[in-house]
């Protein structure tokens, strides 16, 4: 008897021992984007720092449809941190049925301004685009179904006259498939929002000559949203595009939701900005990551333990 009271009492310790191993685990799922765009690498990217700098973290990353399903997965608490374009994420605080969000999503919370995307349109050179008005009648890829760069391609495009009804086809589809049909002269031109050098056009230009179209300041004027701002894609971007190109450029965020335990994202806050270098050998996009821009035009209330470490920076009063 004195023996089975003994094992029973080790028994009950080591699961005691066991559960307090699983309380203390930290787990982190960052929600990225298609693995053929900028936000898989730099999640990628974010998941190692992360596993290196969280004490008892277990991390992953998550291929997904990028802004908008990131978001919704993040108000379902089915993620740690993801990926946004800064005008899906305001339309989600707000909760804009046609672009996704049925209603509010009020558990979102902001924990850095990134880098800016680039409105990249991108037409085979055979097709002769060379403006958005040649669009009409040809071939489009505008990104997955309301996904962040799909919202973009609407905005664009309507702000240039253009309704996806003046195109003879559209496909909705990811940044690798769109250049697959490209390659394939299946499409004429495709739409992607994302940071310079994103690798599926870089891709595209190595296997056809391509031309990118500008989007003026005065289309950019007419969207009527704060969130796009004029940009420029810096000429030999890309193989074949010799002068600089005017387009629309978006702020990208990283966002979390309310559940998320302060100290935890307060460890992700301060180990991205103090990693910036493993982001930016990720991507180059990271290079535009700067601490003193994180929290200039947050749509979304920031989370506190972010709120914490921009206050000890002196960002944050």
């Amino acid at each position: 008897m004195r023996f089975k009271q003994k094992l029973l009492g080790a028994g009950f310790a080591l699961a005691i021992a066991v559960s307090g191993s699983a309380q203390a685990q930290t787990f982190v799922n960052v929600l990225t984007g298609g693995t053929s765009g900028v936000y898989y690498p730099l999640g990628v990217a974010l998941s190692q720092i992360y596993g290196k700098s969280l004490p008892g973290s277990k991390t992953s990353v998550q291929a997904t449809k990028a802004s908008v399903e990131n978001l919704n997965l993040l108000e379902a608490g089915k993620g740690e941190i993801g990926f946004t374009l800064g005008d899906a994420l305001s339309q989600a605080w707000t909760g804009v049925a046609d672009a996704g969000y049925p209603k509010p999503l009020q558990k979102l919370r902001g924990v850095a301004g990134i880098y800016p995307n680039y409105i990249q349109i991108v037409a085979n050179a055979s097709s002769g685009i060379k403006t958005l008005a040649d669009l009409k009648g040809k071939r489009i890829s505008v990104g997955a179904p309301k996904s962040g760069t799909e919202l973009n391609a609407r905005a664009i495009l309507n702000a240039a006259g253009l309704q996806y009804s003046d195109f003879a086809k559209v496909e909705y589809l990811a940044f690798g498939e769109s250049v697959d049909l490209m390659k394939n002269r299946q499409l004429d031109a495709t739409l992607q929002s994302a940071g310079l050098g994103v690798a599926s056009i870089k891709d595209l230009a190595t296997s056809v000559d391509i031309t990118v179209v500008a989007v003026p300041p005065e289309v950019i004027a007419k969207i009527g949203d704060a969130a796009y701002q004029p940009g420029t894609i810096p000429a030999g971007t890309y193989k074949g595009q010799d002068a600089p190109t005017p387009t629309a450029a978006i702020n990208n965020f990283l966002v979390t939701h309310a559940g998320v335990p302060d100290d935890v994202v307060y460890g992700m806050t301060k180990s991205l900005f103090d990693n910036l270098d493993g982001m930016v050998s990720a991507h180059a996009a990271a290079k535009d990551i700067k601490l003193d821009k994180a929290v200039a035009g947050m749509p979304v209330p920031l989370h506190p333990g972010a709120e914490k470490f921009y206050r000890e920076k002196g960002l944050v009063k």
